[in-house]
C-alpha cells in the first residue's frame, strides 16, 4: 500500500513528560484519517513533528515513500502540508481576505496584487462551498466562518495533506455538520486529511481509518466501519467509559438566582441581544440555556457574571438584589466559554492559577505576603482530586498544558470555592469522552449537594442528558422552557432555529 505520509518510530520528549512514545502513523492518499486520544494523549504534538512546529528526538517522516525533514512550517507549506490549529491563527482587525493571503501574496513591483488573490479565493470558496464574505472583519464574523477562513488558507497555498486540530471544538452541530460535508467535498478532490479529534460521532460520521493514541503511545490503528462508539471509547481511555449521564430525580430547594426582565443592548447596532429574559435557578438543579451561538447567550453570561453592563431588568441571588458587578463577589463560581481569555493566565503556573479568585484571603496570604507552601499544598491537592495531568505538577506553565487539562483546573478552581451557584458555559468544549464524563458527574455532585447549576451548551447530548430544565435562546429571548423527558433532539432543533 502506498502511503503519502508515513510518520514511522515518532518520539518527542518535553521536561517531564514522553509526549510521543515511538509512534507510527500512516496516511493513504484521499481518505479521512482520524487520530484519537483523550486529552494529553500526544494527539497535537505528533501534528506540530509533522507540521514542523517541533522536531521529534526519534523517528522518521515520509511523503511518497521518500524521507523528507520538515524543520520549520515553511518545509511543511513547501511539501504540501497545511494545518488548522485548535486556536485559529488569525489576525483579528485584518479582512479574511488579508487572512487568506498573509504570508502569501503574490507582488507586483512591490505592491499586493489583491485583485488576482481576491478572484482566486472566491473561485476556491465557490467550488468547495465555503461561502466567505472576503471584506468582513476576522472579529465580526463567528468561530464557524473563522474556520473556513482557516480551510481557504490551506487550500489557497494548494496544501494537498490537511491537518485538522480539534476543528469542531468551538462550532454548533449544525457548523459540525457543514464541516463534515466540507472534509468529504475536499477528499473527493484529492486531498488528504487527518483529523484530531476525541467526539466519536464525528469519527464514525468522516473518518475511514482512526489512528488511537494513549499516554503518549500508539494502541493501534482500525476500521472505523468496523468497531462500534464503545469499543472506541474503551481504546481510548484504556477503561469503559459511561455515555450516559446517571443522575438520581432531582430535589429542589429555594431560589438562589432570579432574573427579572433582563435587557442587554449591542454597544454599536443598539440592538436588545438579551430582550427581556426572566428565569431563575433553584437549588438542587442543573438549568441550561440551549440555542444556535449567537443568540444572546454570550451577552446573558457576560452580564450574569459581571463582565458587561445591563440596560434594564434585576438579578436577584440568594432572595437579595445585587448589581451585575456584585454577583462575583457574593460567591457565584463561573467557568467560561473562553479558557484562554477569561479562565487562566497562561503565564502562570498552575498553583497560581488555583488561587486567582482567593490569593488575597487568610488561607493564602498574611498581612500582605503570600504563605507559599500552603498555595502549593492546596494546588496539589486540587491536581490530585481533579486528574490534572501536567508534567511539572503544580509548576507547570498554563501555557503548556493540553486544552482538557487547563479546562480541568478552571472546573477544579471554580468547584473548590464552594459557591452555591456554578455558572457553567461549554464547560465540555474541546473535551475527551472520559473527561466529559467526569466533569458531567461533577455537575450533577455540586446539583446533588444543593447547588444551584446554570449550563450553557451547544453540544445537543449535554443539554438532554445534564439539565433538568432547559430554556432555550433564540434571537436574545427564551423561546421554550422544557423538561429534557418531555421533547426529542428534534423538537430541541426547531426550538433554536425559532421554528416552534
Amino acid at each position: 500500500m502506498d502511503y503519502i505520509i508515513e510518520m514511522n518510530g515518532i518520539t518527542k520528549i518535553f521536561p517531564g513528560v514522553v509526549a510521543n512514545d515511538n509512534i507510527t502513523l500512516q496516511l493513504r492518499k484521499g481518505e479521512i484519517h482520524a487520530l484519537l486520544g483523550e486529552n494529553g494523549a500526544g494527539k497535537s504534538t505528533l501534528m506540530s513533528v509533522l507540521f514542523g512546529l517541533y522536531q521529534a528526538e526519534k523517528g522518521v517522516i515520509k511523503k511518497n515513500g521518500k524521507t523528507v525533514h520538515v524543520n520549520g512550517p515553511n518545509d511543511a507549506r513547501r511539501l504540501g502540508i497545511g494545518m488548522v490549529h485548535q486556536h485559529f491563527k488569525l489576525v483579528h482587525n485584518f479582512t479574511v481576505l488579508e487572512n487568506i493571503v498573509l504570508g502569501a501574496e503574490t507582488l507586483k513591483y512591490g505592491v499586493i496584487r489583491f485583485e488576482d488573490a481576491r478572484n482566486q479565493v472566491m473561485e476556491l470558496s465557490k467550488r468547495y462551498k465555503l461561502d466567505i464574505d472576503p471584506d468582513a472583519l476576522i472579529s465580526d464574523i463567528t468561530v464557524g466562518m473563522q474556520q473556513r477562513v482557516e480551510i481557504l488558507k490551506m487550500l489557497y497555498r494548494e496544501n494537498e495533506i490537511l491537518i485538522f486540530d480539534e476543528p469542531t471544538a468551538v462550532l454548533t452541530p449544525q457548523e459540525i455538520d457543514e464541516l463534515m460535508r466540507i472534509m468529504k467535498n475536499l477528499t473527493a478532490e484529492g486531498k488528504s486529511i487527518l483529523f484530531i479529534t476525541h467526539k466519536l460521532d464525528e469519527i464514525k460520521a468522516a473518518a475511514s481509518r482512526c489512528t488511537v493514541l494513549r499516554k503518549g503511545k500508539y494502541i493501534g490503528t482500525i476500521d472505523v466501519a468496523s468497531v462500534s462508539k464503545e469499543e472506541l471509547s474503551e481504546m481510548m481511555v484504556g477503561r469503559k467509559v459511561n455515555l450516559f449521564v446517571e443522575k438520581n430525580e432531582r430535589q429542589t430547594g429555594d431560589t438562589i438566582l432570579k432574573v427579572e426582565n433582563l435587557t442587554v443592548t449591542g454597544s454599536a447596532s443598539g440592538k436588545a441581544l438579551v430582550n427581556n429574559v426572566s428565569f431563575e435557578v433553584r437549588a438542587g438543579e442543573i438549568v441550561c440555556i440551549a440555542g444556535i451561538d449567537g443568540n444572546g447567550q454570550k451577552e446573558l453570561v457576560y452580564a450574569l457574571a459581571g463582565m458587561t453592563g445591563i440596560n434594564s431588568g434585576r438579578i436577584f441571588y440568594d432572595g437579595k438584589e445585587v448589581t451585575h458587578n456584585d454577583i462575583r463577589s457574593r460567591g457565584m463560581a463561573h467557568i467560561p466559554e473562553d479558557r484562554h481569555k477569561h479562565g487562566l493566565v497562561l503565564d502562570y503556573n498552575l498553583a497560581y492559577n488555583l488561587i486567582l479568585q482567593n490569593y488575597f484571603t487568610s488561607q493564602f496570604q498574611k498581612k500582605g505576603f503570600l504563605k507559599f507552601d500552603e498555595i502549593y499544598k492546596f494546588a496539589d491537592n486540587l491536581i490530585e482530586n481533579f486528574d490534572i495531568r501536567c508534567g511539572q505538577g503544580a509548576r507547570n506553565i498554563a501555557r503548556g498544558m493540553s486544552g482538557g487539562n487547563q479546562q480541568k483546573a478552571i472546573i477544579a478552581r471554580e468547584i473548590s470555592r464552594n459557591s452555591r451557584l456554578l455558572l457553567a458555559v461549554q464547560p465540555t468544549r474541546g473535551l475527551d469522552v472520559g473527561a466529559i464524563e467526569y466533569i458531567h458527574n461533577q455537575l450533577v455532585a455540586e446539583r446533588d449537594k444543593g447547588k444551584g447549576v446554570l449550563l450553557v451548551s451547544l453540544e445537543l447530548d449535554e443539554v438532554m442528558n445534564v439539565s433538568d430544565r432547559i430554556l432555550v435562546i433564540f434571537e436574545g429571548k427564551l423561546a421554550a422552557d422544557v423538561k429534557p423527558k418531555d421533547v426529542t433532539y428534534q423538537d430541541l432543533g426547531l426550538y433554536m432555529a425559532g421554528a416552534a
